[in-house]
């Protein structure tokens, strides 16, 4: 063990011991530095959907624009301190018998044909979950359509006639692709039965994860799975085999799907944020809102691709990307987690040939962020309900 592991294990047996109002006022997280009581929980603005079989719930309503590309500065403070706020918080979050989310993914397309006169476009789909006290897991998909992302996109789509299908390139090929700039569904779908796993883990397995946060990155170590984002070579091994930046990316998204998704315990989901602040290259930002317009703090984390682990044995972009998390500290809770573009793409790359036999090349000028600059958000994953309840499945 060198010092500054010594140093992280010995900041989170501190955090574990210290009341969390008293970490917050010794790590200084808030802006100003002054004690302060707690805010009450963030008020999230509603929108009823259309009466239909199970339409007896709201959802809640994404801000346009509101995808939190400005992120406000603030005074040093270093990711280790904010998320030890967030794990002592989460700790204290109620259980109840069932396990509900809601998750929103968005990816952000731009359409047009020059940087000039192009707008931008956010393609929704809205996940509803839940899981019972036996942890069968039921899932039902709504497909919201596209959305233009700022006042400034919706003039330039309604200048274009407001039309309801919008055409971009296809990243892959020759021709184009079609968005929907319509829900497709003014209500919930039905509820499907979901037979899959968290990153191999059944939710008993989950419930059972410890809540050391050594011990639980020992435990996720040892999850086998292809965690490259691509490669030639796709294979399964465990996270231990990984080194730097590709070791902290994979323990991140399965800490990521343990804030959000899994059916987690409080105590499991506290170690996950104390784990994540031992994590080298992990960084604390400034301020953001997430899509909903909720404020929280920006953790960034290293990353060059959006490509989720072991989709792919070919690299499908041009660009890179930055990851961040925006947190709720007061409330122990993951917001959103966004990928930023870094670099554009530019230039061009070949690819295996398609089903005919012919060769393809991924070009700069194909893909959905082509006309996007440094800093603007290119996809994002926004959290909009991650709660246990008493309340029965709806």
């Amino acid at each position: 063990m060198d010092e500054i592991d010594a140093l992280r294990q010995m900041r989170t047996a501190l955090a574990e011991e210290e009341h969390p109002d008293r970490l917050a006022l010794r790590t200084d997280w808030r802006s100003d530095g002054t004690p302060r009581r707690r805010r009450r929980g963030f008020t999230i603005p509603l929108v009823s959907v259309a009466a239909t079989a199970a339409a007896g719930t709201a959802i809640a309503l994404l801000v346009p624009g509101g995808s939190g590309d400005r992120v406000v500065p603030r005074r040093t403070v270093t990711a280790g301190n904010v998320l030890l706020v967030a794990a002592s918080n989460a700790e204290k979050t109620p259980t109840g018998r069932y396990w509900h989310t809601e998750t929103v993914t968005g990816t952000v397309q731009d359409v047009g044909k020059s940087a000039a006169d192009h707008y931008t476009v956010d393609l929704r789909q809205r996940s509803i979950s839940w899981v019972g006290p036996d942890g069968k897991r039921r899932i039902a998909i709504v497909d919201e359509g596209g959305h233009p992302m700022t006042p400034q996109d919706m003039a330039k789509w309604r200048q274009a006639g407001s039309p309801k299908m919008v055409k971009v390139p296809n990243p892959e090929g020759p021709g184009s692709v079609s968005l929907d700039m319509q829900a497709l569904s003014n209500g919930r779908r039905a509820f499907r039965s979901y037979g899959g796993d968290y990153y191999g883990l059944t939710a008993a397995q989950v419930a059972k994860l410890p809540t050391d946060a050594k011990a639980l990155e020992n435990a996720l170590l040892t999850l086998k799975g292809d965690w490259h984002a691509y490669t030639s070579k796709p294979g399964k091994e465990p996270i231990r085999a990984l080194r730097g930046a590709e070791r902290t990316r994979a323990l991140s998204d399965v800490a990521g799907t343990l804030l959000s998704q899994a059916p987690a315990p409080p105590r499991v989901r506290a170690a996950a944020f104390r784990m994540l602040a031992t994590l080298p290259g992990v960084k604390a930002g400034g301020t953001a809102a997430d899509p909903m317009g909720r404020t929280g703090r920006v953790i960034s984390l290293p990353l060059t691709t959006t490509v989720p682990l072991g989709l792919y044995t070919a690299p499908k972009q041009l660009g890179t990307y930055q990851r961040q998390w925006i947190i709720d500290p007061a409330g122990g809770h993951l917001l959103a987690i966004r990928d930023l573009v870094a670099t554009p793409p530019h230039g061009s790359r070949p690819l295996p040939s398609g089903d005919d036999g012919k060769p393809r090349r991924l070009e700069a000028d194909h893909m959905p962020d082509r006309f996007h600059r440094p800093g603007e958000v290119s996809s994002y994953q926004l959290f909009a309900v991650a709660e246990w309840t008493n309340t029965s499945p709806r």
